[in-house]
């Protein structure tokens, strides 16, 4: 049987439910997720209702890591933007961009990102984020030269902070590369996917 995973179909495969169609539970957990910073639904929270707690119990995860993280609102962004690579994931690529764009991270690091590429122009705690990433996403580890680097520069909290950035952004990324979810209709498909 042929496999379509460099061209997948694009179906969404758990689009958006009406809000007269969803649970008490869904809409408890939609509430709960508005009235917090993100102040909207999209991306991955479109699937995720279909579990509400889960759904629950993440977006307090993700509202840690994205607005109350310890490595800073630029280098958080930045290394959302390494996991969206990594999972070829346009959704997180296209809400993240402009924000680590806008948080000083340069286009010309952005781009390299985008085609695969290791950036030349990345700042010093950028390239500390990116080999910590690359290395997890290739060894499932982590080096003791690159460990130590990133250790002196944000500490044990911040190595375990960004650890969890990884693992937080490449779930949401398998949720939507699995369910196909749609590109909200004002953004364009700016990343395009890695061989496999």
């Amino acid at each position: 049987m042929a496999s379509n995973f460099n061209n997948p179909p694009l179906t969404d495969r758990l689009p958006e439910i009406p809000p007269e169609r969803m649970t008490p539970e869904q809409r408890r957990v939609m509430d709960e997720l508005t009235s917090g910073p993100r102040g909207k639904i999209g991306g991955p929270f479109i699937p995720l209702v279909r579990s509400p707690e889960l759904m629950s119990r993440l977006q307090k995860v993700g509202e840690y890591l994205r607005y109350h993280n310890t490595v800073g609102l630029r280098n958080s962004e930045f290394a959302v933007l390494v996991v969206a690579r990594h999972w070829s994931q346009p959704i997180e690529w296209a809400i993240h961009r402009p924000i680590a764009e806008r948080e000083g991270v340069m286009p010309a690091t952005i781009d390299a990102l985008a085609e695969g590429r290791r950036p030349t122009t990345m700042s010093d705690d950028e390239a500390i984020i990116y080999d910590v990433l690359d290395e997890l996403r290739n060894h499932k580890s982590v080096s003791d030269p690159t460990w130590q680097r990133g250790l002196s520069r944000f500490g044990e909290q911040g190595m375990i902070d960004m650890v969890a950035h990884y693992g937080y952004y490449s779930l949401l990324a398998m949720v939507m590369n699995v369910s196909r979810t749609a590109l909200p209709a004002d953004k364009a498909a700016e990343l395009p996917r890695m061989p496999i």
